[in-house]
């Protein structure tokens, strides 16, 4: 016995010696293998408990039931769900991350309509009005009045039905005015406290209804402002009215009022100085008394 053992330790020695990658088998039945065949093995064990084999095994069972199960469904569904699926496993993986690039954004001149922000001659333009013609003889159009986001001006603008435009990545970020500091109009980022300053040459004449701890919507364009909106009513304090109509209602009249920020409005005659009124700032007319 204590022979046999010292020459299946030789053989073992011999073996690893001379064929390190390599397993045979012995003269006495057993198969010997090498060391490096060994810490491969030993490497997939512990693989296999850290469950990486067993996680490929699931994503192919997931993978072949979940084709099983939309293989019967009609193919929009099919496509739709197979997608789904893919996208779904994409995300979830720890390697995935959005991609940071800007998309492409396109729209039909069919699907243009009052609001609609689109990239006309490398500027960007909010669709005022609009109307889709069809002649009786020629090709359909639609006929648009369209306003410039950067300095204001409004034009007409026709496009022939069904033609590709580019849509203008026009979005808004909430701000709070806070102060003016000379010329400029300061807006802060309530959450992040970062400010943003236009210049009054940029902010029209909807300054007048603005006043400091208004939110406004900046809008940004190619990382760029290009303006800002109002809140749709806002209160306001007068400040001054003609003293000869002041209260007086016999007639039931209006009469011109200086608000705070020094925009003048025609009010009730039994408004008074002192009041808060609420305004529309779109058409600049008075609304309610507070």
């Amino acid at each position: 016995m204590g022979d046999e053992a010292e020459e299946r330790k030789h053989h073992l020695r011999i073996d690893s010696e001379s064929k390190p990658e390599c397993g045979r088998k012995s003269r006495f039945g057993g198969f010997i293998r090498s060391r490096r065949v060994e810490e491969k093995v030993g490497s997939k064990k512990k693989m296999d408990e850290e469950g990486i084999w067993n996680g490929s095994l699931g994503f192919s069972a997931v993978g072949v039931a979940a084709t099983l199960i939309i293989s019967s469904a009609p193919l929009p569904v099919m496509a739709a769900t197979w997608t789904s699926f893919v996208t779904s496993l994409c995300i979830s993986s720890p390697s995935y991350k959005p991609s940071s690039l800007h998309g492409i954004y396109a729209l039909s001149s069919n699907d243009i309509k009052v609001g609609t922000s689109i990239e006309v001659d490398g500027a960007p333009w909010r669709v005022l009005e609009f109307l889709h013609v069809k002649p009786g003889k020629g090709a359909a159009f639609v006929r648009t009045k369209i306003r410039n986001y950067v300095n204001g001006s409004t034009v007409e603008r026709t496009f022939r039905a069904g033609i590709t435009i580019e849509e203008a990545n026009v979005f808004k970020e909430t701000k709070q005015f806070t102060y003016k500091d000379g010329s400029q109009f300061v807006f802060m980022d309530l959450s992040s406290y970062e400010e943003t300053r236009l210049n009054e040459s940029d902010m029209g004449d909807k300054t007048k209804w603005l006043k400091e701890g208004m939110d406004c919507n900046l809008l940004y364009w190619k990382d760029k402002v290009i303006d800002f909106e109002l809140p749709i009513t806002v209160q306001l304090k007068i400040v001054d009215v003609d003293p000869g109509l002041r209260g007086d209602t016999a007639q039931g009249g209006t009469k011109p009022a200086t608000l705070e920020t020094g925009a003048v409005v025609n009010v009730p005659l039994f408004v008074n100085v002192g009041e808060d009124i609420m305004v529309d700032t779109r058409t600049g007319t008075y609304m309610s008394r507070v």
